[in-house]
């Protein structure tokens, strides 16, 4: 029988070399179309900025209200809504426009929406805002990370590094320095005073849309911290037709200069400050607001101590309605229009 005869050593190498090359190509292809792809710039992405928590609840507002009573307001480059009821009556008795503390919003359940909704029926149309989201004591915003990764380009070590020596351009300069920083930061003192900036401009555009309709009387009632900013805009702006504030369980918004038993005898206005006994930390500062008012002898500022209900809220807010409500014609009656 004849045999073939055996391949030798060189065909067998021949052979393997050969039939490896195409796997060989074939496996470098993605590495090369990998490289390709990542030295290519990946789009930018550009993401909505988030709303402020105020924003998310006046827009719930909007769903669940009547729109008679919606009006969107413009402060600035911003719009804002507030909220509008006309007085019950053929010839109203004034406007009161109603100012939110931090955290609430223009249909708050303790003093805003209750008194919004009920001093119509007393004779006053009410306007109440919603105001911006508190600010003062963020931390700086974090510098944005880079967009583009090139991950074609290889990653020297640093013991690499230190043997090749600095790079051409190192040794030159650099031949194109960066010419678009990134913008500073505001400072917490900046935040504070942007923050003010908005408040007011919120406060002007109400005052601008309560003109229209020529109330007799306009008064301002802040709840909370917007007790705080009511006093700021009267100390600052100086309406002439405002001679009436109201404070609601007045508190001081962190940080902001200057406090409120500084700012509210300057101002003398028809004042009625209506405070809980229940808190110490509430107590005292209604305190030194009452010293301070004797020290200055503030000629209409009146201080109201009221007992919270913290297990009947309806009770508490129609206490606090016919407080106001009892305050509001007393200043009518008294025809009360002190001079600055």
């Amino acid at each position: 029988m004849h045999r073939a005869p055996r391949p030798t050593l060189a065909a067998l190498c021949f052979a393997f070399l050969t039939c490896g090359l195409p796997a060989l190509a074939a496996d470098a292809t993605p590495a090369k179309q990998d490289a390709a792809d990542n030295s290519q710039e990946m789009p930018a992405v550009t993401r909505a900025p988030l709303q402020e928590r105020s924003q998310v609840e006046a827009a719930g507002l909007e769903r669940q209200l009547p729109e008679n009573e919606q009006q969107q307001l413009q402060a600035g480059d911003e719009t804002f809504l507030a909220l509008w009821r006309p007085a019950n009556v053929g010839e109203p008795e004034g406007l009161v426009i109603l100012l939110p503390g931090d955290g609430e919003n223009a249909d708050w359940p303790l003093a805003v929406g209750p008194l919004r909704r009920k001093l119509p029926d007393a004779g006053w149309s009410t306007l109440s805002l919603s105001l911006p989201d508190p600010k003062g004591d963020e931390p700086p915003p974090r510098p944005e990370k880079p967009s583009k990764i090139d991950r074609s380009e290889p990653v020297v070590s640093a013991e690499k590094a230190a043997e090749d020596g600095p790079s051409t351009t190192e040794q030159a300069g650099s031949a194109e320095p960066n010419t678009d920083p990134a913008p500073p930061a505001l400072s917490t003192e900046g935040i504070r005073k942007a923050h003010s900036t908005r408040v007011s401009a919120r406060i002007q555009a109400a005052l601008t849309f309560a003109r229209q309709s020529k109330p007799t009387t306009i008064v301002f009632l802040g709840h909370g911290t917007g007790a705080y900013w009511a006093a700021q805009y009267l100390a600052a702006e100086e309406p002439t037709d405002i001679r009436n504030l109201l404070l609601v369980d007045a508190q001081q918004p962190a940080g902001y200069d200057p406090v409120l038993d500084k700012l509210l005898p300057e101002l003398k206005l028809a004042t009625g400050d209506f405070y809980y006994r229940e808190a110490p930390a509430d107590r005292s500062a209604a305190q030194e607001r009452l010293q301070a008012s004797k020290r200055q002898k503030h000629p209409t500022y009146i201080q109201v101590a009221m007992n919270g209900l913290p297990g009947d809220r309806a009770t508490e807010q129609e206490q606090l309605v016919r407080r106001i409500r009892g305050w509001l014609s007393l200043q009518l009656q008294a025809g009360a229009s002190p001079g600055r």
